[in-house]
């Protein structure tokens, strides 16, 4: 719950979390409980969370990595991205490295690749859109041909034993015959899996770059009529009740 006097006329105001973050967990379901305390002084929460920095009224991708991912998602794609570059990838890999988990830095975690994938369709390059799609299934798989190892965190994150289930594994391989598998490979190959501590990154270096290879609208990220316009929203209200 959070209270502030704008912008719903200085109503207590109520969140309720999202159900695919709470469903087979142990966080209590307190929708019933919510519902009980409206009135005319409480309300669910529309519009601006006091809790959040506020977004420009027309955002732009960087608005979004600076006032809405977590700091871990920020400096983790910022560092990739870096890598790509210092190194001398071509922009469509960098930008690639820089987008690939903007699904887990503020939308959502499940099937990241496929959501971050469909967030930046509209206004980027098809192959790097593909690229970060592909990359969920690539990262489950070694390929020694560019050094790239299965990581030595997954077997901490989700044990020795894991296996990838087989929609990833039939994913890997049709990604693996396709003529854009190594843009999708690099991905993976400057993903930072352990998250090592590297210099702080300031996302304007790559402002030139995102101005030749991402399509800002000049209405807004979430206010430009795309297909996937109500995702950015989410992002930039993800506490509004409906």
């Amino acid at each position: 719950m959070c209270e502030h006097e704008a912008p719903q006329g200085g109503r207590r105001r109520l969140i309720l979390s999202n159900p695919i973050g709470r469903i087979g967990t142990d966080i209590p379901d307190r929708e019933a409980e919510l519902f009980a305390q409206l009135g005319p002084d409480t309300v669910f929460m529309m519009g601006d969370n006091p809790a959040l920095p506020p977004m420009p009224a027309k955002p732009k991708l960087l608005d979004f990595f600076r006032l809405r991912f977590g700091a871990i998602s920020f400096g983790h794609m910022l560092a990739s991205a870096k890598r790509a570059l210092d190194e001398g990838q071509d922009e469509k890999i960098v930008v690639a490295c820089l987008l690939h988990d903007i699904s887990n830095g503020c939308f959502i975690r499940a099937d990241h690749g496929y959501w971050g994938a469909q967030m930046v369709r509209p206004y980027v390059d098809e192959e790097i859109a593909w690229a970060i799609e592909k990359h969920q299934a690539l990262r489950y798989f070694a390929d020694d041909s560019v050094g790239y190892v299965y990581p030595e965190n997954y077997r901490r994150f989700f044990g020795p034993d894991y296996e990838p289930p087989a929609y990833i594994r039939q994913e890997y391989e049709g990604a693996r015959a396709h003529p854009w598998y190594m843009s999708s490979r690099l991905v993976t190959l400057y993903d930072i899996y352990f998250f090592e501590q590297s210099n702080p990154v300031d996302p304007e270096i790559f402002t030139d770059i995102l101005g030749r290879h991402f399509r800002q609208p000049e209405e807004g990220l979430g206010f430009d009529g795309s297909p996937t316009a109500h995702m950015w929203r989410t992002m930039i209200w993800p506490t509004n009740f409906l």
